[in-house]
């Protein structure tokens, strides 16, 4: 007997469907057809074939922002082994250790552009760590902490991993909470320590969780802009210190009125986040089988 065709579950699909067609796979093709154009958004777009990437190829700017994009990638090793160091102390019964957690998720729910001012403060010729330094003796006159092109990125970087570890804390928490106590017991029983049994039981425990937590990190550090925006002041850094692929995009599209070449250069960044998001599953897919 051949099945009936019915069209009840197509009506339920059909509002979400298009929804999916309105604000993502329309967005993308528009995206896909300026990046072959010269537009400068108030005009009509002018078809110019692949002028935009070959320009991209010889732009200096656009090799800086990726490569500033790249390196902001370290962020991700670094707030995964933070995380996870941290989500074993609080998981612990120890006293006070609710208003610790409660303490470490501020920033999770905080305003990314109010962490960022915070920050500008912090690091500002008269302001507080400046203050700081000076009072100890380990200054004598104050840092231009933000206009040194070497330290706009690692500032950023420090910001960025500070602001996330609290929110992925939470999940590794959670991943933890799932781990059965035997398998603690059953190590202990086999002579391992205390780190020895986090090695060894919840590392390989918490695997989903730090395969989840890598790609939308890695995701979150390829696509930063807050914290760019934030701490220079709109500027990109001194000799575009700071400057990231998308805050690059933004400075082409919305202040130059580039909106052409802006969306080749959100082409790049699309295959460049899809292409890494793959590498990165299957590279912690293949740990996984091996263990």
């Amino acid at each position: 007997m051949t099945a009936r065709f019915s069209a009840t579950p197509y009506l339920f699909l059909a509002p979400a469907l298009a929804l999916i067609g309105i604000f993502v796979i329309y967005p993308i093709l528009a995206v896909v057809y300026f990046s072959f154009t010269e537009w400068d958004i108030v005009r009509p777009p002018v078809w110019v074939g692949i002028q935009n990437y070959q320009q991209l190829v010889a732009d200096p700017t656009f090799w800086k922002a990726l490569t500033n994009s790249i390196v902001y990638l370290l962020v991700t090793p670094t707030i995964i082994a933070l995380s996870v160091g941290l989500a074993i102390i609080v998981n612990r019964k120890l006293r006070g250790v609710s208003i610790f957690r409660a303490l470490y998720f501020v920033p999770a729910v905080s305003g990314s552009i109010a962490i960022g001012i915070a920050w500008r403060w912090l690091f500002d010729r008269n302001g507080f760590i400046n203050s700081v330094l000076i009072s100890i003796g380990a200054l004598k006159t104050p840092i231009q902490w933000l206009s040194e092109p070497s330290l706009v990125l690692p500032i950023a970087m420090l910001l960025t991993i500070w602001a996330g570890i609290g929110y992925y804390s939470v999940i590794f928490v959670a991943g933890l909470q799932n781990i059965p106590e035997e398998l603690y017991d059953a190590a202990q029983i086999d002579g391992c320590n205390s780190l020895q049994k986090h090695w060894h039981v919840s590392l390989p425990g918490l695997r989903p969780q730090i395969v989840f937590v890598s790609v939308i990190s890695s995701l979150a550090a390829l696509k930063v802009f807050d914290e760019i925006y934030v701490l220079t002041n709109r500027t990109g850094g001194i000799l575009d210190s700071g400057v990231t692929v998308v805050f690059y995009l933004w400075k082409e599209a919305f202040v130059l009125e580039h909106a052409g070449y802006a969306a080749a250069i959100a082409m790049v960044l699309l295959v460049l986040t899809l292409a890494f998001s793959i590498v990165n599953v299957r590279f912690l897919e293949r740990g996984q089988e091996r263990v």
